[in-house]
């Protein structure tokens, strides 16, 4: 498995290949390596919540614009924006560097359980299925 393919079994994924990790009563959410390498060279992060504002699992909450396309961002779990990671509007870059640490993009204090998500090994399943497709 290529660094595309890397899944990591401290958080859970979706379909979508976004990544949720639980972490001191939040949710940091982002977009995995293979989401990452899909998009290519990231021009702009386009995060459309705020602090307060509410997210629902599945529903657009901002889009990622590479030099191939542009892709919505989609809550991986329901519940209210805690923070943002303002940097990305500034360095889009961090998601090609680090999609798994500074290229985090929203934290979310959840209304569900997050481990209704896909575990690391359904994750990595759902990738090989997505390269054999």
């Amino acid at each position: 498995m290529g660094a595309a393919n890397e899944v990591r079994t401290d958080r859970r994924y979706t379909s979508d290949h976004e990544w949720a990790k639980a972490e001191g009563g939040e949710i940091l959410c982002g977009i995995t390596p293979f989401a990452v390498d899909q998009l290519g060279d990231i021009t702009l992060v386009s995060i459309d919540v705020r602090p307060g504002d509410t997210t629902v699992k599945g529903r657009a909450f901002g889009t990622v614009e590479s030099v191939k396309t542009v892709s919505d961002l989609f809550a991986p779990v329901s519940g209210t924006v805690i923070r943002v990671n303002d940097g990305l509007a500034d360095h889009p870059e961090l998601l090609n560097e680090d999609c798994w640490g500074k290229g985090w993009m929203i934290a979310i204090q959840p209304t569900e359980d997050v481990d209704a998500l896909m575990d690391h090994d359904a994750y990595a399943r759902h990738l090989q299925a997505s390269a054999e497709a």
